[in-house]
């Protein structure tokens, strides 16, 4: 049987469409859900949408329409961008599903019953854009410490969830588990900036608008967004208190729940001491990663500089734009989004290193042996360290992608194919090719590159997929998941066309 792994991503809130800096978070967690599928895992991908709370309403009642049509149309949107982005999740969920609020309804009364659920009263600041309450303590300008916006004092009754209560079992729990929450510098600011100083118990209710799913036995209440949204990522699995789905049973605890930094508070500290109240296994691990920046700016609607990433798949192809996502996003710092890195990145990784390599290597192979390669092994030194990188690029790019270090592994398939594009330079095949004696050789060379082609082509699957198969195709390559990277082809049989190109070089207007 076939070892599982669950990813999910946060799931992006239904206020307006989404840009870049949101879109990576969707295509990060599709390189390692590719990647694990290659590799033998079964793989459950869930990603989807937020769609209640009091931003909705508004949003909607500005609008003119109703909260369900309006998160219908962005919902919409939402799901038509992931699918251009060639993203390979298995559900797409939407929080306004009426069984995944049925099960909130539930767990909400679940936890009600238990004691950890208490009515009283909200006094403090609330941010409507973040959805978060803020005391005056958490607060010294009275702006939200997430978004820098102005906070409204707002007093409702409501109930509250016992954090307090778990408080100390959270901290224990994380300093047993240093890799429960990546990177390293986000557990600590979790550590020492909320759980030390001891938690405040939480508003788990509303009564100041009705775009949320009622508390059944206090219908005047709504459930906020804390348990409705986190606990998606187990009720569209099949939990439930009365009994939970095979599905769940067989793909919980998620492996990965892959988020944005800023969502982190409510994910390592609302979400384990719920999963917790509620005896349910903790998730494996948390990821919080960074943000990808215009230039030196986070993007904001206000501030005029949102990219979209529809209009860059239009200019660019999907492709080139999962590229530089990808590998310009360092692990733990934040990426850079501007039109001239992106043109840099395509232009001198694209089309150089990889597109100039496949079609000169293939032209060469069509052109000497009439498009059949065979391996006749005459090895000489010079091939040794091509070869060597090659073999063990399997093992160094999985080392990469269990760290979550996605940027490094896509440079270590680049940095051998650079070695390849080096390998042509130092073998010179065109002066081989001027002399008989040498064809065994020549088609040594040859094939070292189609071999060394074949199996970044087959790691790219994961970052790259339409690239990574135009190439696989045109090597007439059928085994194309991890099992056989290693294991040499008999010979290539390369057909007798030109290649088209990969990426065409952009100018730089």
């Amino acid at each position: 049987m076939n070892k599982k792994f669950y990813i999910s991503t946060a799931i992006a809130y239904t206020s307006a469409k989404p840009h870049i800096g949101n879109t990576y978070e969707i295509v990060l967690a599709d390189a390692i859900a590719r990647y694990k599928r290659l590799d033998g895992y079964d793989v459950y991908f869930q990603t989807g949408t937020d769609e209640h709370g009091e931003k909705i309403e508004e949003k909607a009642k500005e609008a003119g329409i109703s909260p369900q049509e309006y998160v219908d149309n962005i919902a919409g949107e939402i799901e038509k961008i992931w699918l251009l982005m060639n993203t390979s999740y298995d559900k797409f969920v939407r929080t306004t599903n009426p069984a995944h609020e049925k099960v909130v309804q539930k767990i909400f009364n679940k936890l009600y019953e238990k004691g950890d659920i208490y009515k009283g009263e909200y006094k403090g600041l609330y941010c409507t854009p973040c959805e978060s309450f803020w005391t005056l303590s958490q607060v010294s300008d009275g702006k939200c410490p997430d978004c820098g916006r102005p906070l409204k004092e707002a007093t409702e009754e409501a109930y509250f969830f016992k954090m307090s209560k778990y408080s100390q079992w959270l901290e224990e729990y994380i300093e047993s588990h240093p890799h429960f929450i990546e990177p390293e510098a986000r557990k600590n600011e979790m550590l020492n900036n909320f759980i030390k100083p001891g938690l405040q118990d939480l508003c788990v209710s509303r009564t100041s608008f009705k775009w949320g799913i009622p508390v059944t036995f206090d219908p005047n209440h709504v459930i906020y967004v804390w348990i409705d949204a986190l606990t998606n990522y187990i009720t569209f699995l099949g939990y439930d208190p009365d009994g939970s789905s095979e599905e769940f049973k067989k793909y919980w605890p998620c492996d990965i729940h892959l988020i944005g930094k800023d969502i982190l508070r409510f994910h390592t500290i609302y979400w384990p001491i719920i999963l917790h109240a509620l005896d349910i296994e903790l998730p494996k691990q948390i990821f919080g990663h960074p943000w990808l920046l215009f230039g030196s700016d986070k993007m904001s609607k206000s501030k005029g500089n949102i990219v979209y990433a529809d209009d860059l798949v239009k200019e660019y192809g999907v492709d080139a734009v999962r590229y530089y996502m990808l590998h310009e996003m360092p692990f733990a710092s934040d990426g850079t989004y501007t039109k001239e890195l992106l043109i840099e990145s395509i232009n001198s990784n694209l089309a150089n290193v990889l597109g100039n390599l496949v079609s000169r290597t293939i032209q060469m192979g069509i052109k000497y042996f009439n498009g059949k390669v065979n391996n006749p092994e005459l090895i000489e030194n010079i091939d040794n360290d091509l070869l060597n990188s090659v073999n063990n690029l399997k093992s160094i790019v999985d080392n990469k992608m269990n760290e979550l270090k996605i940027n490094e592994a896509l440079e270590s398939i680049f940095e051998v194919l650079r070695k390849c594009n080096k390998y042509i330079d130092d073998n010179t095949p065109w002066v081989l090719a001027k002399d008989e004696s040498n064809t065994k050789r020549l088609e040594t060379v040859i094939y070292n590159l189609l071999d060394s082609i074949r199996v970044c082509a087959i790691l790219l699957q994961a970052f790259i997929p339409e690239t990574a198969n135009k190439i696989l195709d045109s090597l007439k390559v059928t085994s194309r998941d991890f099992a056989n990277i290693n294991t040499k082809m008999i010979s290539y049989d390369l057909g007798l066309e030109k290649p088209a190109n990969l990426f065409e070089r952009i100018k730089l207007d």
